[in-house]
C-alpha cells in the first residue's frame, strides 16, 4: 500500500499526472477545493487528512520547522525546489518514496528531492 501524498496547488500537473499513471494515491490542494487558501489550512489539513505534503513553496518547510519545535505532529513534507529537480525526477522520487516509506520515516519530518 502506497502512502497517500497532498499535493500543494504550485505543484504541476505533469507531477500529479505521472505519479497517478504509476497508482500512487495522491490528492491536490485544488481537488479538495482549498486553492487560494493559506499555508496554515493547507498544513492542517494535510495532517487531518494524514497525508504528506509535496511542495515547491519553502513556507511549508518553515511551517514544518514550527511545528517540530513545537513537537506537535505532521504527517511529514516533502520539498523540491523549483527550477532546479525536473518533473520527472519529481515523479520517480515520489513514487519511490509513496511504494517504499513508511508512514514513521516521514512523520515530523521534511525530505527534500533529489533523493
Amino acid at each position: 500500500m502506497s502512502l497517500a501524498l497532498y499535493m500543494d496547488e504550485n505543484v504541476p500537473d505533469a507531477i500529479t499526472e505521472g505519479l497517478r499513471s504509476r497508482k500512487v494515491d495522491v490528492l491536490t490542494v485544488q481537488e479538495d477545493g482549498l486553492a487560494g487558501y493559506s499555508d496554515r489550512i493547507i498544513f492542517a489539513r494535510a495532517i487531518e487528512l494524514k497525508r504528506i505534503i509535496f511542495s515547491q513553496d519553502q513556507d511549508f518547510l518553515v511551517k514544518a520547522k514550527e511545528y517540530q519545535q513545537e513537537g506537535l505532529y505532521f504527517p511529514g513534507v516533502i520539498y523540491a525546489r523549483q527550477m532546479r529537480v525536473s518533473v520527472g525526477t519529481c515523479v520517480r522520487d515520489l513514487e519511490l518514496v509513496a511504494n517504499a516509506g513508511e508512514k514513521t520515516d516521514f512523520a515530523n519530518k521534511v525530505v527534500y528531492l533529489p533523493l
